[in-house]
């Protein structure tokens, strides 16, 4: 009984604070709208799965703490139980294996730093669009610098990365993205400006990918610069990119999601979801792997995900954002536009 008081407790409090997740009226040349009932039971939803991960992450911590301290008295008890000569050889075998391990994780860096650097001159260019800020509460802001964090990790562990660009990287957002560490050092281009200042030479090139284009890509050309707009809108600003990219008279391409699977919800992906099968794509060279090995089981309709069970065997849940499970419909109009990755 205390249990489910406690959790009425938390929904409440949940609620209460949902407003505090609402965008402010000042934000923008236009107030954005307010939040819908099915807006707001998804950031509830968030809200619970991001207390019930900081619970996770607690427990592990602490058992990662007591499973040194259990390491620590076996080594202590191991090293009594034997003579002097043979405590000097394991304390010296100790540190030959720590030495091998540090020498291992240095060229591991190495290496990555000379795919990235290589990737500036060789590398598919593909865009963050970081223009929408304005539009994003703090929590959306702080869920897409997340995303990005991803982005950055997984494309630094590919054998042939991509030319990664932040564009219209300022205020808020760039003041998150500088609290992550080592965020200096990334090897990324970074610019303040949006992308058809920065890459103003490049506009032919440019080509922005939305779920709201007609047309859907066959392959990665080269010469192109594909951008991913940078947006967690939950629900409120439907068609805003592809209406940015006509303004512009830029290209638009979608995914071709529809042509090799079909989705139990909305077409419409994370940043880091978009980003990934972009990369798997350039190693694999074949789309439905990719969408296969990066778009969450939940989000892929039963017989897709019977279909995959012998291709993909393992899921990463952590890629996405909590978003309701559901079956697939003919007629679905549920967008969803929303992972921790080790910054080395």
């Amino acid at each position: 009984m205390e249990g489910d008081a406690d959790a009425a407790q938390n929904d409440q409090n949940a609620v209460q604070n949902l407003s505090d997740l609402q965008p402010s009226p000042s934000q923008g040349d236009q107030p954005p709208p307010p939040l819908s009932k099915n807006a707001q039971k998804k950031l509830l939803k968030q809200k619970k799965y991001e207390a019930k991960k900081a619970e996770k992450k607690a427990l592990i911590k602490e058992q990662k703490k007591r499973e040194a301290e259990r390491k620590r008295k076996e080594w202590e008890e191991a090293l009594a139980g034997v003579s002097e000569e043979e405590r000097l050889k394991l304390i010296e075998s100790r540190r030959e294996l720590r030495k091998e391990r540090m020498e291992k994780r240095s060229e591991e860096r190495e290496s990555k730093i000379q795919r990235l650097t290589g990737a500036k001159t060789h590398g598919q260019k593909i865009v963050i669009d970081l223009e929408f800020s304005h539009l994003m509460t703090s929590s959306e802001i702080h869920s897409l610098v997340q995303q990005i964090m991803y982005c950055y990790a997984v494309n630094g562990r590919c054998p042939s990365p991509c030319h990664l660009w932040l564009t219209g990287c300022k205020g808020e957002m760039e003041n998150q993205l500088q609290r992550l560490p080592g965020f200096d050092k990334w090897i990324i281009e970074k610019e303040s400006r949006s992308y058809i200042e920065a890459l103003e030479d490049e506009k032919e090139n440019l080509v922005y990918l939305t779920a709201d284009a007609e047309k859907e890509l066959d392959e990665l050309d080269p010469q192109k610069l594909y951008i991913v707009g940078g947006l967690v809108d939950r629900n409120r600003w439907k068609g805003l990119t592809m209406k940015k990219a006509q303004e512009q008279g830029i290209q638009t391409a979608k995914l071709p999601i529809g042509t090799h699977l079909k989705m139990s919800s909305s077409q419409v992906l994370t940043v880091n979801q978009v980003i990934e099968i972009l990369l798997k794509f350039l190693e694999t060279k074949d789309w439905k792997a990719s969408f296969f090995q990066v778009i969450p089981q939940r989000k892929r309709c039963e017989t897709d995900s019977r279909e995959d069970q012998g291709v993909d065997g393992e899921e990463n849940e952590e890629k996405e954002e909590p978003s309701e499970k559901k079956r697939c419909t003919d007629d679905s109009s549920s967008r969803t536009n929303d992972p921790e990755a080790i910054l080395s």
